[in-house]
């Protein structure tokens, strides 16, 4: 029997490796044009605690001081790279997905993503395929960390925020989370960064470290080791 109705998932770092083998290679051959000083000094640990706080898009704009334009620039490569760099899923996740959708759960993503690029991915690794998707074709008021996808997820599937938990590796999924009152569970397979380590065992209810402790809270028969956390 399932713990929740509907499982949403972050999409990168946390179904599937992406940020340290295709999102940053293709930001620091940006950054390598628009500000080089920088991008000789970033490290992809740098990036992942970029990332975590303050966010993608509040670094971008607030720390490097990125014009529209430039982000744009950043955002077209970005696409066009992932499309040919597809990245692996972590193991044990396509197993997970396939036991939770049979056992009747909804399973949508709210991501950084673009939604093309995640239902490619899905497909690729024959996941079954998410009823919803949120990505970055998103507005850029409506992405994470506003609640707008858990507000959508919620309205069409008529579901109850105790009804629904998040799976995220990073803060703007806790945020979202919070902001509506849905339960977050930290996914910590895809890095070792202590103080991100540190933030999400403190403050979240639950922090996995591999996909096979995740099961172990979505369905009511599982025992976690990392129980204790919640």
């Amino acid at each position: 029997m399932l713990r929740y109705q509907c499982l949403v998932l972050d999409h990168d770092d946390t179904v599937v490796n992406s940020t340290a083998t295709v999102n940053f290679p293709a930001f620091l051959d940006t950054l390598r044009v628009l500000r080089p000083e920088a991008a000789s000094a970033l490290t992809v640990d740098d990036y992942f605690r970029y990332n975590f706080d303050p966010g993608f898009t509040s670094y971008c704009y607030d720390m490097l001081h990125f014009t529209e334009g430039e982000m744009q620039m950043s955002t077209d490569h970005w696409i066009e790279h992932v499309r040919t760099h597809a990245p692996e899923p972590f193991g044990g996740m396509r197993e997970l997905l396939w036991r939770y959708h049979d056992a009747g759960g909804h399973i949508c993503v709210a991501s950084h993503s673009m939604k093309e690029n995640i239902l490619r991915d899905y497909r690729v690794n024959g996941f079954p395929e998410p009823e919803l998707v949120f990505g970055w074709d998103l507005a850029p008021e409506q992405r994470k960390p506003d609640p707008y996808a858990l507000e959508q997820i919620m309205n069409k599937l008529h579901l109850k925020p105790q009804e629904l938990v998040m799976v995220d590796d990073l803060k703007p999924g806790k945020d979202m989370a919070d902001a509506v009152g849905v339960d977050f569970i930290a996914a910590g397979w895809a890095h070792q960064i202590p103080e991100i380590q540190a933030f999400m065992k403190r403050e979240c209810q639950a922090y996995c470290e591999c996909v096979q402790d995740l099961e172990g809270f979505l369905f009511l028969n599982g025992t976690p080791e990392s129980d204790k956390n919640r």
